[in-house]
């Protein structure tokens, strides 16, 4: 840390005048720390700026507006889990950041570091992308962009942020029917557990027919997913344990988890997948 400078910018306009003065150094944002101090204490990165998002205003909220519920990206894990709007709105998110990590932890990490690390197991990623969410973001000259989250991700721990771009908030299209949602995830403890597995499937049902299907996963591959055949393969039928055995077929096949993990094997992975797919489903259909 010696030759580490260190800023701590109060606003987003402040934030773009920092960002303006830091051209061609290697500049890390820090908001909650949960993964980036102790990637700096193993040695994986050693930046020569790091950039505190902690004061930035506005970063750190949890409101509806136009139709569309808006986090920021400073959001801690905890305050979604305690949020009554999320609870009753977004129950997906609610449980997924219940199973992440441990108080401690939930107590610093945030939804926007949760993405932003873009680990193949980013708890977070799931429910975001069962419900559609759109990434906001601001660059350092002002620019802002809307990234849909299943574009979001683009390799392990690569997203599609440029350098000097930040992750404001997250939005999702205010759910129609709440209780038709659900979220797994297995780790190999009860708490603190990285993921073996996690689900988040979302259905808009009319009577027994399935309308809009929406499933994200991981960790199943490099990145976290949206199992696209499977979502059509539910769509326009009527969700019977026939169609979801069918179905955990298709979902075999568009899961590409490492060859080489130490926590669960390709095959093992593959067929805890589809159990959980077919629980995710029988919990979303009993609302």
């Amino acid at each position: 840390m010696d030759n580490t400078e260190f800023m701590a910018p109060t606003s987003l306009d402040d934030f773009i005048k920092v960002m303006g003065t830091v051209d061609g150094a290697d500049a890390r944002f820090i908001a909650g720390g949960t993964n980036f101090i102790p990637y700096m204490r193993s040695g994986w990165i050693s930046p020569d700026i790091i950039i505190d998002l902690s004061n930035v205003g506005d970063l750190d909220h949890i409101r509806e507006e136009d139709g569309k519920i808006s986090i920021g990206a400073m959001t801690t894990i905890t305050e979604l889990v305690e949020s009554k709007l999320i609870h009753d709105l977004c129950p997906v998110i609610s449980s997924a950041g219940r199973l992440l990590g441990n108080p401690l932890v939930r107590n610093r990490a945030t939804i926007g570091g949760n993405l932003a690390n873009a680990s193949p197991g980013a708890d977070m990623a799931p429910p975001l992308l069962a419900l559609e969410a759109i990434v906001h973001t601001k660059s350092s000259d002002g620019k802002q962009r809307k990234i849909p989250v299943e574009s979001f991700f683009k390799g392990k721990q690569e997203t599609a942020l440029e350098k000097d771009e930040l992750l404001t908030h997250v939005t999702i299209p205010k759910p129609k029917d709440p209780a038709t949602m659900s979220q797994i995830k297995l780790g190999l403890r009860n708490s603190g557990a990285i993921s073996l597995m996690n689900i988040a499937v979302k259905l808009d049902l009319d009577g027994k027919i399935c309308r809009k299907a929406r499933i994200g996963m991981c960790p199943v591959a490099v990145t976290p997913i949206r199992a696209y055949r499977t979502e059509e393969m539910l769509e326009g039928k009527e969700i019977n344990d026939v169609l979801l055995t069918e179905c955990s077929t298709v979902l075999r096949e568009e899961l590409s988890p490492r060859k080489h993990s130490v926590r669960a094997s390709v095959e093992y992975r593959k067929q805890v997948a589809t159990v959980l797919f077919k629980r995710a489903m029988h919990r979303a259909l009993r609302g």
